[in-house]
Order: C-alpha cells, then structure tokens, then sequence
C-alpha cells in the first residue's frame, strides 16, 4: 500500500476519533503498525505528521464553532453566558490544569505513557470511567453553554489533566468530568469540544516545535492529503455525535474502547512473537 493511501486513512481515522471519547492515539497506533507506517515514512516524521492532522481536526471545530469563538471576542466586559471575557475565563480556568501538567511532565508523559500497552490499559480505564459515570449520571443542572460556572469549568480542567495518559481520550476525560458536575452530555460535549482548541494547540504546537526538523519537502504532499481528509472527517465526526448523544448514551463507546484495547493487546503481542 502507498504512502499516499496510508495517509489517506490516518487522516480519515484521526478526523474521525479526535473528538468523540475513543481515543485518536489508539486508533493511529493500530492502523500505523498494521499498515507499516513508521517503517515506511520515518519514525519522528510518523510522529510530526500525527501532529499536523490533529492541528486539522482543531481547525474543523473552530470552523464549526466559529459563532462562539468569535463571540468571546467581541463580547462586552459585561457579558453574561459563554461569550466575552466571561467565556475566555472559564476556557482559561479549563486549560490551565492541563497546561501546567503538560509541561512539567512531558518528558514523563512521552517516555512512558505512549508505549502500546500504556495506551491499551488507559482504553480500559477510560471505558471503566464512561461505564462510572453513566451509571451514576448525577441529574443535570446545566443544560447549555451559558450557564457553565467556574466551578464546572475547573473540574472539567482537572478531568483533561487524565488525557495526558495516551489512550485515555481528552473528550472522555472532559465529557465524564463535565457529567459528573451535573453538566448534560450534549453540553459536556459541546465544551469538550470548544476547551480541546487551546489545550491542543498549545500541545501540537510545541511537540510541532519539537520535531519539525525531522522533516523534508518530501514529506509535505502527504501532510496537506492527511490535513485536509482529518479536517473534514472531523467536522462530519462532531456534528454526527452531538446527534447522537440526543438519543445514546455513551455506554456503546465504553464497549467500543474495550474491543479497541484487546486489539492493541493481541497487536503488542504478535509484535513480541515476531
């Protein structure tokens, strides 16, 4: 198979898992060993491009969402709801937490919380937390965007802080921790979606930083295929699972992500075997 093709695919799977609560990190690592793909474009090169088709898939939100980016904008000090200064504060209060964590331990982070097996058991616990949550599933008090307090916004930040750990999903981090303030699934989602902006731009931009060296012009046809096939995947990925979150629970992504983690398992395995 191409390089072309597999890019193709990386796109449409990165698109299409960065923002409901399954894990875009476990779905590359599957699809990239079963289709060769460090071993055929470099492995610091695999890396950088799984950075460019995340940096996509931000931009389909902000696209998407582009009426309540720009109302944060242009919002008087006096603004009530999700818009002004009153909305950049509660993104601020959602991503500082993970920010803070993110820098002090990226190293860590990287050296040991994105090996196959790391990514396998935070697929496990994730679908354990949806499991959790949807069990208790508090009644919720906030049924939109503009009735979102600090309060929420906080400990929606500190549920991001899990996403460090490859595999966990920041979307099922900050979605479970908006649900467990008493928040609904559509309006958890819907911030999960609006809090990823900063917090992966922040994050992509600086492991972008990091390894752009790495890279040749050889490279750049497969980043713009693999951008753009993630940015629209990604848009039709968002407005697909806001409908379906007002008729699902998110039991049948619990389930989902334990089939996910056997199958990176039995991949850690055959890889050992071999």
């Amino acid at each position: 198979m191409g390089l072309g093709v597999i890019t193709l695919i990386l796109g449409i799977l990165e698109g299409l898992t960065e923002f409901i609560p399954v894990s875009s990190t476990g779905h590359l690592i599957i699809a990239g060993k079963l289709l060769g793909f460090e071993a055929k474009f470099g492995t610091e090169a695999a890396k950088c491009f799984d950075i460019f088709i995340q940096l996509a898939a931000i931009l389909a939100v902000v696209v998407l969402y582009r009426q309540r980016f720009i109302g944060l904008f242009v919002g008087d000090r006096q603004s009530k709801g999700f818009r002004g200064w009153r909305g950049l504060f509660l993104l601020a209060v959602t991503t500082l937490p993970a920010l803070v964590a993110g820098v002090g331990l990226h190293d860590v982070i990287k050296k040991y919380f994105f090996g196959a097996e790391t990514v396998a058991l935070a697929l496990a616990t994730g679908a354990v937390g949806i499991f959790l949550a949807e069990w208790l599933k508090p009644k919720a008090r906030v049924c939109d965007l503009d009735s979102l307090t600090w309060r929420e916004a906080l400990i929606v930040g500190l549920f991001q802080c899990l996403s460090l750990w490859s595999g966990m999903s920041r979307s099922a981090a900050t979605i479970v921790g908006g649900m467990l303030v008493r928040v609904d699934r559509k309006t958890a989602a819907e911030y999960s979606f609006l809090a990823a902006v900063p917090v992966m731009f922040a994050a992509t931009s600086y492991d972008l930083y990091k390894t752009w060296h790495y890279l040749s012009i050889r490279h750049l046809p497969y980043f713009v295929v693999g951008s753009v096939v993630s940015f629209f995947a990604a848009m039709i990925a968002v407005k697909g699972f806001i409908r379906l979150l007002q008729h699902w629970t998110l039991k049948p992504f619990a389930v989902y992500r334990l089939i996910l983690a056997a199958m990176v398992l039995w991949l850690v395995i055959c890889a050992s075997k071999s």
